[in-house]
């Protein structure tokens, strides 16, 4: 359990402090060996004197496996149980596990072969290597606690600092995918913009060849209009000579006007009433001619049903031709039916001259309709007419415009 804290604090100060692996492994080693004053640990010095001058230098080459083999075997002394990890934390987590591993039974196989090496340390010595040990763990404890202090400190920095720029990271991410946008619709704004401007183009040719015609005919105008006004200069003096007869003629225009109204007034109330009776004498007429056609339809039934029976009694008569009695009676009551169909056939023929008659009165009812409708209509867009030519409040422009012909 001391050597795996051992590991924990040597790796954790080894991160903080940025030291190299192999120094902190080397340097106790050889303070101890000079504090014991060991004569027999001269390799040790010597370890630890080469690794000093050598500074960063590390030992990996097959040649130099005699110096691992001593490194190993001065380490191991001061652990209890020397396991293969903690002997390769010590030695700053370099070197094969494998090298380690077998060197250490070496030094196990040296050990139980000389039984009385370890009876020669002295009570004295291994209170003085328990209490540097101790006093060790107490500066490594220290050390290790500031170290994880301020790794945790750095660690919290660290992760905030990731935190943000994750954050930043996914707002330019999101700020990028919005300008690609943003930059996709202003490239078919701009595909739009060239489209509209080449049309635009177009249509500036086109308007500057009408603008040209225009000019010529604004021209052409302007000497029109020019003529005009020497014409216009004219009307106005004839104008002016003619206002002063105008203002009477226009009261009397005013009550002539008026008068005219009331005039159209009555008159289109008198057509609005001729046009209700026409429409009621049309509903009328309607109504009889339905009923002379119900009269026709009976009397043809009837016709029919006499020529019925005038074929019967005609029947009848070659029937009883044999009696002249019966002969007598049936050539009486055959010029009765004979009499009683040229009647029908009066009847029917006075019904049908009654239906002409009354079809002509028809029409000339509709036709006296349309010309009262034509007539209403033609009173109503005059009166239109008159209204607002003398209800705007400008009579001194209607009749300058009425002037004008006089004028010329």
């Amino acid at each position: 359990m001391r050597i795996s804290g051992q590991r924990g604090r040597r790796q954790a100060r080894i991160q903080v402090s940025g030291e190299r692996p192999d120094e902190p492994a080397q340097r106790p080693i050889v303070g101890i060996a000079r504090r014991l004053g060991d004569p027999g640990d001269q390799s040790l010095r010597r370890i630890g004197q080469q690794t000093d001058d050598a500074g960063s230098r590390q030992l990996y080459a097959p040649r130099k496996s005699l110096l691992w083999s001593r490194r190993i075997a001065a380490w191991a002394r001061f652990f209890t149980v020397p396991s293969v990890d903690a002997v390769r934390v010590a030695l700053g987590n370099t070197g094969s596990k494998t090298t380690i591993h077998r060197y250490l039974k070496e030094l196990e196989e040296e050990e139980g072969q000389r039984p009385g090496a370890k009876v020669a340390i002295g009570d004295a010595l291994q209170d003085l290597v328990s209490r540097l040990a101790e006093r060790l763990h107490a500066e490594a404890d220290t050390v290790v606690a500031q170290a994880q202090a301020r790794f945790q400190a750095q660690l919290q920095e660290r992760t905030q600092a990731l935190e943000q720029a994750r954050h930043e990271a996914d707002s330019l991410r999101t700020h990028l995918q919005r300008c690609e946008t943003l930059l996709q619709a202003e490239r078919e704004a701009g595909d739009a913009a060239r489209s509209e401007v080449a049309s635009r183009t177009t249509e500036l040719a086109q308007l500057q060849e009408r603008i040209a015609g225009l000019t010529a005919r604004l021209a052409e105008h302007e000497r029109h209009a020019q003529s005009l006004e020497h014409k216009h200069e004219h009307a106005r003096e004839a104008l002016e000579h003619y206002r002063t007869s105008v203002r009477d003629q226009r009261e009397q225009e005013q009550r002539r006007h008026a008068h005219q109204v009331q005039e159209l007034q009555v008159a289109l109330r008198q057509a609005n009433e001729a046009l209700t009776v026409k429409n009621h004498d049309l509903m009328q007429l309607n109504r009889d001619n339905g009923q002379w056609v119900e009269r026709q339809t009976r009397l043809e039934r009837e016709l029919a049903q006499a020529r019925q029976r005038a074929d019967t009694q005609q029947r009848k008569r070659d029937a009883l031709r044999l009696t002249a009695a019966e002969h007598q009676a049936l050539q009486v009551r055959w010029t009765q039916d004979v009499q009683a169909l040229e009647g029908v056939r009066a009847e029917l023929a006075a019904a049908r001259t009654e239906l002409v008659e009354e079809r002509q009165r028809r029409e000339h009812a509709e036709a006296d309709t349309l010309r009262a409708t034509v007539r209403l209509s033609t009173l109503e867009q005059l009166l239109a007419q008159l209204r607002p030519a003398y209800s705007v409040g400008e009579p001194e422009n209607a009749i300058a415009a009425g002037a004008m012909p006089a004028g010329r």
